[in-house]
């Protein structure tokens, strides 16, 4: 997943869902917690009652219906097990606000018979626990369920908050814990599985999932998918609405509504070579086709890397390709993070450090390396701030358990920048002649399993130290992987680009003249970014207008230059930016983008007030992801002592 993240030391708590209780037969008198550990055992998932060291899922079969009136997906969802404990006499599963209906065992013959279960009393974070007894270990197991209409992991749009206006729309973000929301798992990415769907919907609209989409398949309300890699939890995906399909190449091309498709496929028209460019330095892409789906604004991140099937915000179709790194990024997980999945989310960065870390390659192998060291520092200056705000447990690479914190709310960019870092301080340390190889070697000897760091910083000892042992000291990577912060002996990355625009910059306010045509007729959205950020926290009125009469920075279509010009224009008093300011984050639901603008609206009684007013209007499409935590920041401000 791209970066989804806000640089301020604020804290962004997600509310991960209602607490009302689905009906069952049978309820637990109190809420259950997953069960706490004493030792760090790295592979222990916090986040999940599921018990994998007694049986896991294989496969999943799901035979489901899509109600857009009710906005509820029901249906039957059949697993496949592997009892690894003899003793073992329950399954038990990870569900969110879901109403379950029957649990049947499924005999060999096809003959079902009824099997007891408990649901329990919902906690905030995780969910309810489903315990399934199963005394006789069955191969086969059937449940009959269904959603709750606010399922945490699900979005339903009315037709008006589509691009078309004709439609509905409905899709999935599973990532973190939020799958179990709509089907019952084991909810943990340290258990991977197959899976097949049944999907019936009204047929006027075509159904995707994270799997063997057909891009010539006919809108008619019955479809049919296979995964046959094996996947976690967090990787199962679906969508619905009013999508076509446009090719970028025989293994890859964009589904959007009509009037996006063929924007997107312009701007995403280098993906073959991304994926080209990605099997040179680490291998063949197993995953079959590599397609994108353009979602509505409403989209919650950046990307999401479903595998076949990565989910965009169309916020990154600027017409210049400025912002395709974030492809690179959701391709560059089909090697790590999908292939290689983290075993629990307190080792998030061995997903998303890694992929960091790919996406910079894949960036320099296409557009060369100066955009692609101007992206890292970017990043890394955005981290060196962010951390300043953050708890030293929370600036280590491998985070300690995460006992009862929602992993979204864990969850920062250290795992994506201090995890990249890293990996380009070994890269340097050894060059790419050694450090390639080995990474390659670390994606192709994991293949389809989830790893922990105990396990990576073992195949490093062991594949990529002796290649040279006075390259690294233990207390580098203590001081990497244990320690806060970022270590002292780290390179920065340094763009030559960004001394032009600082020369620009600094001339510029120190006169009354904007940068000329000349200087600024080839900057890209990283030059603009650097530029704005660079004006500190406020400026008067005057340099401000004269900076949009130049270049237009109120009513920018560009999600990242808008994402600092108006915080800084809230800051500094700039009343003629502050309606914009308001339809950006009405109109866009993507947290990244639009959270540093409502947390400087906040900061003021005014500004409150406008903020309140806006998300009001903005709510009914905003994920619920993004609603929780506008709600989240609006509440601590009303609640923060007045001034």
């Amino acid at each position: 997943m791209r970066s989804p993240f806000l640089m301020l030391p604020l804290a962004v708590a997600l509310v991960a869902g209602c607490a009302k209780e689905p009906a069952t037969p049978v309820a637990d008198p109190v809420a259950e917690k997953p069960a706490a550990v004493s030792t760090v055992n790295r592979s222990h998932d916090e986040s999940s009652y599921a018990e994998p060291d007694k049986v896991v899922i294989k496969d999943l079969a799901l035979d489901l219906k899509l109600d857009f009136d009710t906005r509820q997906i029901g249906g039957t969802a059949t697993y496949t097990l592997e009892w690894k404990d003899k003793a073992a006499t329950q399954l038990l599963l990870d569900t969110r606000e879901l109403s379950i209906e029957k649990v049947e065992a499924i005999a060999a013959d096809g003959a079902a018979s009824p099997l007891q279960f408990t649901l329990a009393p919902a906690d905030k974070v995780f969910g309810s626990k489903l315990s399934i007894e199963a005394p006789q270990q069955p191969a086969t197991i059937a449940i009959t369920y269904h959603t709750a209409p606010t399922a945490s992991g699900l979005q339903w749009l009315e037709p008006s908050m589509t691009e078309g206006k004709q439609l509905p729309f409905m899709f999935s973000q599973s990532q973190a814990i939020h799958a179990r929301s709509w089907v019952p798992l084991q909810d943990t990415p340290s258990v991977r599985f197959t899976y097949s769907a049944h999907v019936a919907s009204r047929p006027d609209v075509m159904v995707l999932m994270s799997a063997d989409n057909d891009p010539k398949a006919a809108r008619d309300g019955d479809y049919s998918f296979k995964m046959p890699q094996p996947i976690p939890s967090y990787l199962l995906a679906i969508a619905a609405g009013d999508l076509v399909f446009e090719p970028i190449s025989q293994r890859s091309g964009v589904w959007a509504e009509p009037a996006m498709v063929s924007k997107a496929a312009k701007e995403f028209e280098d993906t073959e070579k991304m994926i080209g460019a990605a099997e040179n330095l680490y291998g063949e892409y197993r995953w079959g086709r590599y397609d994108m789906l353009v979602l509505p604004p409403s989209f919650p991140f950046g990307g999401m890397e479903n595998p076949r099937l990565t989910f965009a915000t169309p916020t990154v179709i600027v017409g210049d390709k400025s912002l395709v790194s974030l492809i690179a990024h959701e391709l560059a997980h089909s090697w790590s993070g999908n292939l290689v999945t983290n075993a629990s989310w307190k080792d998030i960065w061995l997903n998303e450090g890694f992929t960091t870390y790919v996406q910079g390659r894949i960036t320099e192998a296409l557009y060369g390396p100066e955009m692609a060291e101007m992206e890292r520092e970017i990043d890394q200056s955005d981290l060196l701030a962010e951390v300043k705000g953050m708890s030293p447990a929370d600036q280590a690479l491998a985070l300690p358990p995460l006992t009862e914190r929602d992993p979204d709310e864990a969850l920062s960019n250290v795992a994506y920048v201090k995890g990249a870092w890293f990996l380009q301080f070994l890269e340097q340390r050894f060059g790419r002649a050694v450090f390639d190889p080995f990474l390659r070697g670390w994606f192709n000897d994991h293949a389809f399993q989830s790893a922990n760091t105990d396990q990576f910083v073992a195949y490093m000892k062991k594949n990529l130290l002796p290649k040279n042992p006075t390259a690294v000291t233990e207390a580098e990577l203590t001081a990497w992987l244990d320690e806060p912060g970022i270590p002292a002996f780290a390179i920065k990355a340094r763009a030559r680009n960004f001394a032009v625009v600082d020369t620009a910059r600094i001339a510029y306010l120190g006169s009354d003249k904007v940068p000329s045509n000349q200087v600024t007729s080839q900057w890209g959205t990283q030059e603009w970014v650097r530029f704005i950020d660079g004006l500190g926290q406020k400026q008067p009125l005057e340099k401000l207008a004269q900076l949009d009469a130049a270049y237009h920075f109120t009513g920018t279509p560009n999600g990242e230059i808008a994402m600092r010009w108006y915080p800084l224009a809230i800051r500094s008093g700039y009343g003629e930016a502050q309606a914009a300011a308001g339809e950006f984050i009405q109109r866009v639901g993507r947290r990244k983008l639009i959270l540093p603008v409502y947390a400087e609206l906040v900061k003021t009684p005014e500004g409150l007030a406008f903020a309140k007013d806006v998300f009001a209007r903005a709510k009914p499409g905003y994920h619920p992801i993004t609603t929780a935590s506008v709600e989240d920041m609006i509440a601590k401000a009303e609640a923060a002592p007045k001034q």
